[in-house]
């Protein structure tokens, strides 16, 4: 019996698993592939603690594809809302389940908890600190759209948050691979996150760098890349936050020193913060299609867990 995977962060994929989920989601986003029913006979878990609409769609969508029933779970429908633990829910869940896809926006540790109970595969929908399906969408479509991931220049403008962290550990296992983090001062990726990707980074050949202003802004880069400034269920103490982040606003302007650059958001957006509208919804805007690539990376994190 194969052993049980989980997906809780991009560390949990080794190089080789890394590449097989982001190209096996690329080809899925090309066109026609072949997939069969390899999650017949199978249950997908969903349970999502707040709100979500292209990932719980897409992993729903994506295991009925692949032949899977799905149970769906509320903020409130499970009784670890009145006491009972998470390694005992894991323990019943995983005597029910195959696979449990999970949005706490609590801790990786949550989510271990849950795995600690063989058989059942826990995919991180995203936790506090890791958004680790959202980066495999972002390199499957990187990949989709350019045909490679090596050699390609990304440029990431915004908060240092959980889809940011997932893209530094992700970006890190590409050899050739650039990506330019400018994120306000005070909302810098986690300094451990980023010190453990250098490592890898320096391993592979992909480079990674960090700064936190942008009066020079990026310049020949291949994709321009944002995400909201209200992280799904956080608050900024700041009051003035907006003045620090207003710089860091993707516009048209961006395009004068990266003429061939792509633009991408992992979504929701608010136009007029983040991006302008003249941007998201305009020729450069991959975005669209990047969220509609969540399914097809949902798909393949799904045969990948259960292979």
């Amino acid at each position: 019996m194969a052993r049980t995977k989980h997906l809780i962060s991009i560390d949990d994929l080794d190089d080789d698993d890394l590449h097989h989920v982001v190209d096996r989601a690329a080809r899925f986003a090309a066109g026609p592939v072949e997939h069969g029913r390899p999650l017949a006979d199978q249950v997908v878990g969903l349970y999502f603690r707040r709100t979500s609409t292209r990932t719980r769609t897409s992993f729903w969508s994506g295991s009925l594809r692949l032949g899977a029933g799905v149970v769906n779970f509320g903020p409130n429908d499970l009784q670890t809302n009145t006491g009972e633990t998470t390694e005992d829910t894991g323990r019943v869940l995983s005597s029910m389940l195959d696979v449990l896809v999970a949005r706490t926006c609590g801790t990786t540790e949550e989510l271990r908890g849950w795995a600690s109970w063989g058989g059942m595969s826990v995919v991180n929908a995203m936790s506090e600190l890791e958004h680790p399906t959202q980066a495999l969408t972002d390199l499957a479509t990187i990949k989709a759209h350019f045909g490679t991931l090596s050699g390609i220049r990304v440029a990431y403008l915004g908060e240092g948050n959980n889809s940011a962290t997932a893209l530094a550990l992700a970006a890190a296992r590409v050899p050739g691979m650039e990506v330019d983090f400018r994120t306000p001062p005070g909302y810098a990726v986690d300094p451990g996150v980023m010190a453990r990707a250098h490592a890898v980074a320096r391993r592979t050949g992909a480079t990674l760098s960090e700064s936190h202003d942008m009066s020079t802004p990026p310049s020949g880069v291949d994709v321009l890349y944002t995400t909201r400034w209200q992280t799904t269920g956080t608050a900024k103490p700041d009051p003035r936050w907006r003045d620090v982040f207003a710089p860091f606003q993707v516009g048209a302007a961006l395009w004068d020193t990266n003429p061939d650059a792509v633009f991408m958001h992992d979504l929701p957006a608010h136009r007029g913060e983040e991006v302008t509208a003249e941007v998201l919804d305009g020729p450069a805007s991959i975005a669209f299609r990047q969220a509609a690539n969540k399914m097809w990376t949902a798909m393949a994190v799904v045969e990948w867990c259960r292979a």
